[in-house]
């Protein structure tokens, strides 16, 4: 019989004593070229539904993916399509230039195998660079990468207010440094997430529902963005100079850095425990950051030359940051509801996530 969203719908026979069949549409199974004894594979997701596949390819295939670029082509251009190539998936990935590929387009290669979580070089050729995923589908639960992110992204806020302090350049080049790390756990879930809703059999494997594979894609860009402003605060020390900071603008930032930290923290635990309460209190924290934010602004229009806008970097982002925080907390209002919607519970009281727990 036909649904009236245009699908097709079968009932549920019992056969013998304890065995239930459902017959397949016709067009579905001609159309993939199946007969009477071939195999259906089988694979049921949390969300409850189930997906069916025939059974093929040959056994070791891997499927591949050809990417043609010029040795000309800009390597940020070049390298974000590389990365657009990782997320999308291909287990091997065929790099080839028209001619040699000449030394700094292969270097760009070799650059974004080392960054990357999985691809590593397989071949190299005169005219390209074969690259294979050697992690597979489901080597780490999405909620732990989002645990280490949050821990990485704090630590480098935390380090980013130290060099400010003690304008000291080499604390801020690590943090700037080790904004390549967020980078590569975001690009690494959004590949997993894609794999997963791409194919039912990664979806099942990592655990999540559909709605979950949503909330933590969310996340981990939440996480990325917080992370760019505490690099955006280490890039501000080489403009600080000598000149000194009045006592009492420094303790206004001081005291909006640990408002954006603490609602960092905040957001992630709200997200774990499923704590509405505690996302909200995190959503008003930011509001607060606002407001206090034009004490410090006033001050700072007092002030000229090159401090002066090093010091509006450094609000800018402070407040940024808050805000991005505030993103994740409505993320973990969202993603509580859903799931006591799904469990038929109340979100006042929801069952924790301890994968997804971030230590404070």
């Amino acid at each position: 019989m036909r649904t009236a969203d245009g699908g097709e719908a079968r009932r549920i026979q019992k056969t013998g004593g304890s065995t239930f069949i459902v017959s397949l549409p016709k067009a579905w199974v001609v159309g993939r070229g199946l007969s009477s004894g071939d195999v259906l594979l089988f694979h049921g997701a949390p969300d409850g539904s189930l997906t069916v596949r025939a059974e093929s390819g040959t056994p070791g295939e891997t499927p591949r993916r050809q990417l043609q670029v010029s040795n000309d082509m800009d390597p940020e251009h070049l390298f974000r399509l590389l990365v657009a190539e990782y997320i999308a998936g291909a287990p091997l990935l065929e790099i080839h230039t028209d001619g040699r590929m000449n030394a700094r387009t292969r270097e760009i290669v070799r650059s974004f195998a080392q960054r990357m979580i999985g691809p590593e070089i397989l071949e190299e050729t005169a005219d390209g660079v074969v690259l294979q995923d050697v992690i597979g589908p489901n080597p780490l639960p999405i909620a732990s990468v989002i645990r280490r992110m949050y821990q990485m992204v704090r630590a480098m806020q935390v380090d980013a207010m130290a060099a400010f302090h003690a304008r000291d350049l080499s604390i801020a080049r690590d943090v700037i440094e080790r904004d390549w790390e967020v980078d590569r756990l975001h690009w690494f879930i959004g590949k997993q997430i894609t794999s997963a809703l791409r194919d039912g059999r990664v979806l099942s494997s990592i655990g999540l529902t559909l709605p979950e594979c949503a909330t933590y894609l969310l996340a981990s860009r939440v996480l990325e963005r917080i992370a760019d402003h505490a690099v955006r605060i280490a890039e501000t020390v080489p403009l600080l100079g000598k000149e000194p900071i009045p006592a009492g603008v420094v303790a206004e930032l001081d005291r909006l850095a640990h408002a954006a930290a603490d609602g960092l923290t905040g957001a992630i635990d709200s997200l774990s425990n499923e704590d509405i309460a505690k996302a909200n209190d995190v959503l008003d924290a930011a509001a607060r950051v606002t407001r206090e934010r034009e004490t410090i602004l006033k001050e700072l229009t007092k002030k000229r030359g090159r401090l002066a806008v090093a010091l509006a970097y450094v609000l800018e982002s402070l407040e940024r940051s808050a805000f991005y925080a505030s993103d994740l907390a409505e993320i973990a209002i969202n993603h509580t509801v859903q799931h006591s919607a799904q469990a038929g519970a109340s979100p006042t009281a929801p069952p924790a996530l301890v994968a997804a727990r971030a230590p404070s």
